[in-house]
């Protein structure tokens, strides 16, 4: 599926080929820290399939609980976080921050990953009272 994207003020802009069935939220605590949320949700791009077509994002260098480092980017401008990504060259696979996404409606998450993590109101979410826009 054919995407794009771009940061909350626009510095940083992509495009990029993803696979639907690769869509995931991901509740480990490293996500939930860099993410400012309850869990963060991302679409894995296919090898190769991505493509920077403006701005250039900053550069966090994390060391994973197995000891992998996992390059986080984001806009130096407005701080939104973009992708995650493993070092190394071209082709790879970058994990696109579902928020960035301009299709985002359409990519219904498939897996969960690091659901021992997930904060335990998570389920009744659905119970709690929504607004249609801030009151």
């Amino acid at each position: 599926m054919k995407i794009d994207g771009r940061c909350h003020c626009g510095h940083v802009r992509y495009e990029a080929e993803i696979d639907p069935e690769r869509v995931m939220i991901c509740h480990c605590t490293d996500c939930q820290s860099l993410s400012g949320s309850a869990f963060r949700t991302v679409a894995q791009t296919r090898s190769g399939g991505f493509r920077l077509l403006a701005g250039e994002p900053r550069i966090y260098r994390k060391i994973s609980e197995a000891g992998t480092i996992r390059l986080q980017s984001f806009c130096p401008e407005c701080g939104s976080p973009i992708y995650s990504t493993g070092e190394g060259d071209e082709p790879k696979v970058y994990s696109l921050r579902a928020g960035t996404i301009r299709q985002r409606a359409e990519l219904v998450p498939k897996l969960q990953l690091w659901s021992r993590s997930s904060l335990a109101w998570l389920p009744g979410l659905a119970d709690i009272p929504a607004t249609a826009t801030q009151p």
